[in-house]
């Protein structure tokens, strides 16, 4: 009974952390093979342990330029994404305007839609306008279907927000711009960290949407999916395991820096 007792007590946290493992698993995978020396052209099975992929992570041809070509794309449509979410979001919370229920709907067509639905939908119009497939037709896609998440996280944000808190700003004679930088930005802040952040990852990963728009253009993704059909060197392996790493450690900084925060604060 005693057992049972005990495994009544932290159901959840062996459930929570069963499903934790559960998808850190792949993670695991990709970092260990990262160090494989395989014979053949496919890194699936485990042959011997070599550093010779970390110490030479461009050694593949076109593998840093579509990684770079990636950062690009998913730091500029972050930005542009980011930027008119916010705005959006604002406008849909503290504005009434005629259509603001349809445009509150609409917004989120892009979660919903099926992505190859959305990235054929796209092509059709660059097709029509005569646009050239390249950099800039993946940066407006992009930025199309990072707008509906963005817009989500800043709004559920600015939504919670206390208008009193402003009201008290512009008692004290604080303009409207400084009302804005001073107390309703800093509050809005975690929201817009939030949502860039999510755009920034789902514009990086994306494949369908790019693929489509990409003409000859090779991001990372699709990088990664041509090599997979004729052998998928350990490089590969190496930037999933650095970029695992870097998001690993700037989740931990911001974790520190918020009980940082809340100790001062108390």
């Amino acid at each position: 009974m005693t057992f049972v007792n005990w495994l009544k007590r932290h159901l959840v946290v062996i459930a929570g952390l069963l499903t934790l493992a559960y998808l850190l698993l792949p993670n695991v995978v990709v970092t260990v093979f990262s160090f494989n020396k395989p014979k053949g052209r496919f890194n699936y099975e485990w042959q011997e342990f070599s550093t010779a992929a970390w110490q030479d992570p461009c050694g593949v041809a076109g593998l840093c330029g579509s990684l770079s070509l990636s950062l690009q794309i998913a730091f500029w449509a972050t930005l542009g994404a980011t930027l008119l979410g916010t705005m959006i979001a604002f406008a849909l919370v503290r504005y009434r305007f005629r259509a603001r229920g349809a445009v509150n709907s609409l917004i989120f067509l892009p979660m919903a839609m099926p992505e190859v639905v959305m990235a054929a939908s796209l092509l059709t119009l660059f097709l029509n306008m005569g646009a050239q497939l390249g950099f800039w037709t993946i940066l407006i896609a992009h930025i199309m279907f990072c707008l509906s998440f963005v817009v989500t996280a800043v709004k559920a944000r600015v939504m919670s927000m206390d208008p009193r808190l402003e009201q008290a700003a512009q008692d004290l004679y604080a303009g409207p711009v400084q009302t804005f930088l001073r107390v309703t930005l800093p509050i809005a802040a975690p929201g817009i960290a939030a949502g860039a952040l999510l755009a920034f990852a789902l514009s990086f990963d994306d494949f369908i949407i790019t693929n489509f728009n990409a003409g000859s253009t090779v991001t990372f993704p699709m990088f990664v999916w041509g090599s997979a059909q004729r052998g998928t060197p350990v490089q590969i392996n190496v930037i999933g395991t650095a970029m695992f790493v870097v998001a690993v450690l700037f989740v931990l900084a911001s974790m520190v820096i918020s009980n940082r925060r809340t100790k001062q604060k108390a």
